[in-house]
């Protein structure tokens, strides 16, 4: 009886051994790192990562992840240079490097979060005032968020922590800037599309008139050709006709006649009255001897 007293003593003995071990010892992981603190109060001991030792009840732990963080920020408006509203979305990568001085001065993520957004924006808000909307979408973005990483810098180092990398991640026009400016580009294209309508009937007016005067000059070098070309031909045939004349003139005289002739009695129903002694017949009058 007494010997099973002993043993069931020396199990609950055991049993409470594990259990203040198990409370006394603790790991912390590779990422992150711990402070101990003392019934409550910060007792200034920072805790590297692996195994650990604590006194139950006494001290309790409180670990921090020290990896690189990302602070997604919402859009934000800002004011440019010429009095128009951009929507700026950014986003920040820090992460822990003083522990200590970052739960003295911040505590939680979000504290810390925070004071550097504060600072963030009063950053951009100075650096966008100064640039156009050109400036700030597409000729100085690396300048400002160089500008702003810098800027911060000191505010960091107050809480503790490291700011890695600072980035714009979209830059929008408000929505009413915005319709201002797609009618504007919108109007611009329409004005250049005039200009070249303009300059296209400009141009066939101008073809059109050369066409023109092309045609009236070719009809009027045609025309004067083809009067040359008559004119020729009628002083070839006068010359052949008194060539002819001048050779024969009874000749040509009876020729001419017959042609007469030929062109008065065409038709069977023709009629003509007429002298039998005028000069229109004495070709029929005459006789060969």
């Amino acid at each position: 009886m007494k010997s099973d007293k002993f043993l069931m003593g020396i199990v609950i003995a055991l049993v409470i051994s594990i259990v203040v071990f198990a409370s006394t010892v603790f790991t912390v992981n590779e990422w992150e790192r711990g402070l101990k603190f003392q019934f409550g109060e910060f007792s200034g001991e920072e805790l590297q990562p692996g195994i650990n030792f604590k006194m139950p009840f006494v001290n309790t732990i409180q670990t921090y992840d020290v990896r690189i963080q990302t602070m997604d920020r919402s859009p934000e408006r800002f004011i440019t240079v010429n009095k128009e509203e951009l929507l700026v979305d950014s986003f920040v990568k820090w992460r822990i490097k003083d522990l200590q001085t970052y739960f003295k001065s911040v505590k939680t993520r979000a504290n810390a979060e925070n004071r550097l957004e504060q600072k963030i924006n009063n950053s951009l808000k100075a650096q966008i005032a100064k640039r156009s909307i050109a400036d700030v979408v597409a000729g100085d973005r690396i300048e400002i968020m160089n500008v702003v990483q810098a800027a911060i810098v000191e505010e960091a180092i107050s809480i503790g922590v490291e700011v890695v990398d600072v980035r714009l991640k979209r830059v929008d026009l408000a929505d009413q800037i915005q319709s201002n400016v797609y009618e504007r580009m919108r109007s611009e294209r329409q004005r250049i599309a005039n200009e070249y309508r303009a300059e296209g009937n400009e141009k066939a007016i101008e073809i059109k008139a050369n066409a023109d005067r092309e045609k009236v000059e070719l009809v009027a070098e045609a025309e004067k050709k083809a009067q040359l070309t008559r004119g020729d031909a009628d002083a070839s045939a006068t010359k052949i006709y008194a060539d002819s004349f001048g050779q024969d003139e009874a000749f040509y005289e009876f020729y001419r006649s017959l042609g007469a002739y030929k062109n008065t009695f065409n038709s069977s129903g023709d009629l003509i009255i007429l002298d039998p002694n005028s000069d229109f017949f004495k070709h029929f009058n005459s006789t060969t001897k």
